[in-house]
This record gives structure tokens, C-alpha cells and sequence, in this order.
């Protein structure tokens, strides 16, 4: 069933990675995945070494991941049980280092140097919002569209007016760019700079290597290739040589979770937010 008024094939496209999305921007979800690089796991194994969860709260999350498709349980023996990546969510761990370079250069900066683990956290916060993705694939396709047209494409079973609250949300979050009230409205530097990863998402999604990301009609850039940029914002972040580089080939990813993150979450106070810069 259609979700927009956009062609079959984009709104097939947008609903991947919205799916994709909703698979890993549950809280610490992107964590379970790092912590099962490498190695089969036991529930134990797994267990210590994301210790800040709470009692009860591994099991459900394993099981939303292995409903997903991204990891995937063995029974040895009744006593012995063990987590690993599937090899669709080993490919899926490729597009991580993407959106860290987006976050890099686009997100606002914090108060103290972020692990590239939250940079990743609060990205995909940003782009699940509600029909973010439909509004940002209107956008880019389009340039400017006012917010009547926009309503038109993006929820066409809708009240028109119901368009204004997600596209005020991405405003305030830094994607979306408008001049006023009832000017048109595009993206924004940070917005538009969404194409490598949401180029990554809907690859994965459709199950293509992802260096079919640059080749994507609506986000992709064929005729560019960016010089890869180093993974730091501040000297205590680890050195960008601890980190593997982008692979864009279907083999699974031979970084681990200590690669993302060295260290158990902590609260973090919210900073000010430069202006133009996205929201966290």
C-alpha cells in the first residue's frame, strides 16, 4: 500500500529505510550490534559487556534483533546458546562509519568530545522523526516546496495542515530551511549532506552493496567521490587509525565495538545550539 503520492519505486524506497530506521534507533540497540563484532557470544559473554543495562532488559532487545533479521541465535544444547551477527547485520555495521562523518561536520558540537557511538545515537534520532524521511526525499528532489504541496506528496490521505508540525520539528532540528510563514521550504546544508548516508540506508535496505549508494537517483552524487575524512572532533578521541576505513564491498566488517565506544554511557548536559547547526 502506498505511503505517499511519490512514484511506486521511491515510495517503496522511502519505506525500506524508514524500516531500516525503526530496526536500529531503539536505545542502545546500535550498541548490542557493536558489542557482537567478532566472535559468537553467550547471553553471559553478551551480557558484560553492555553492563549498564538493567536486569531484564538484554533479553527483549536480543529478541527485536534476531525478529529483525540482524542477529541471530543458536541453540548448541539446551545450556549452550550463542549471539552473532547475521551477515545482513554485519553489512548494516558498514554504514555506521557514515553516518559518523555526517555527524562530524554537521551536528552541533557539545560541551566535551562525544564517543562516535553518540554521534550515531543522536543522527538516527534526527532522521526518525515522524515522515522525516518522505519530507527530506521531497525535498532534495524537488528543491522547494511550499507546505500545501508538500502535505500533497507526503501524507495525501491527510488534513494538509497535519504537514506543519513534522516539517517544524526539522526546521528545529537543522535539516529543513524556510524563510517564514508561508514561504516554500528546502533543505539545509546539514539536510542536503544526508546523501551518503541515506544513500547507505536505502543500499542496505535493498539489499545492494553499499557503493551503490553514490549511484542512488535522488541522494546520490556520481559524478563526486569525497576525500574520506578523519573521525575526530577533538584530540581525546580515540586516533582515526584505531578505526577501519569505509568498506563499500559486501565482506563483513573486521572492526569491533570497542571501536565506536570505550566506555559505558553516561548523561550528558545539552549544549548550546550554534545557529544553523542541527539539534541533537
Amino acid at each position: 500500500m502506498a505511503i505517499t503520492a511519490l512514484p511506486p519505486d521511491t515510495d517503496a524506497d522511502i519505506a525500506r529505510v524508514t524500516e531500516a530506521l525503526a530496526m536500529i534507533t531503539p536505545r542502545w540497540n546500535v550498541r548490542i550490534l557493536l558489542a557482537l563484532s567478532g566472535p559468537p557470544l553467550r547471553y553471559s559473554e553478551l551480557a558484560a559487556k553492555v553492563s549498564w543495562l538493567q536486569n531484564g532488559q538484554l533479553h527483549p532487545k536480543l529478541k527485536s534483533l534476531c525478529d529483525a533479521g540482524l542477529v541471530e541465535r543458536t541453540e548448541h544444547t539446551a545450556r549452550h546458546v550463542t549471539y552473532r551477527h547475521t551477515e545482513r547485520g554485519a553489512a548494516l555495521l558498514q554504514v555506521l562509519p557514515v553516518i559518523v562523518t555526517w555527524a562530524e561536520e554537521h551536528l552541533e558540537k557539545a560541551d566535551r568530545p562525544l564517543p562516535a557511538i553518540e554521534q550515531i545515537e543522536d543522527s538516527l534520532t534526527l532522521l526518525t522523526r515522524r515522515h522525516a524521511a518522505a519530507i527530506l526525499w521531497v525535498l532534495k528532489s524537488r528543491q522547494e516546496v511550499s507546505g500545501r504541496a508538500l502535505a500533497r506528496i507526503v501524507m495525501p490521505s491527510s488534513d494538509w495542515t497535519n504537514i506543519y508540525p513534522p516539517l517544524r520539528q526539522l526546521v528545529a532540528d537543522g535539516l529543513v530551511d524556510t524563510e517564514g510563514i508561508g514561504q516554500p521550504y528546502r533543505l539545509s546544508a546539514a539536510g542536503d549532506g544526508l546523501g551518503p548516508v541515506l544513500g547507505a540506508l536505502s543500499a542496505w535496505s535493498a539489499g545492494q552493496p553499499l557503493d551503490q549508494a553514490s549511484h542512488h537517483p535522488v541522494w546520490g552524487h556520481p559524478q563526486a567521490t569525497p576525500a574520506p575524512r578523519p573521525w575526530l572532533s577533538s584530540q581525546p578521541r580515540p586516533a582515526p587509525a584505531a578505526l577501519p576505513p569505509v568498506r563499500t564491498t559486501g565482506s563483513s566488517p573486521a572492526w569491533h565495538h570497542r571501536d565506536l565506544f570505550s566506555h559505558a554511557p553516561t548523561a550528558r548536559p545539552k549544549a548550546a545550539i550554534p545557529a544553523g547547526g542541527p539539534r541533537r
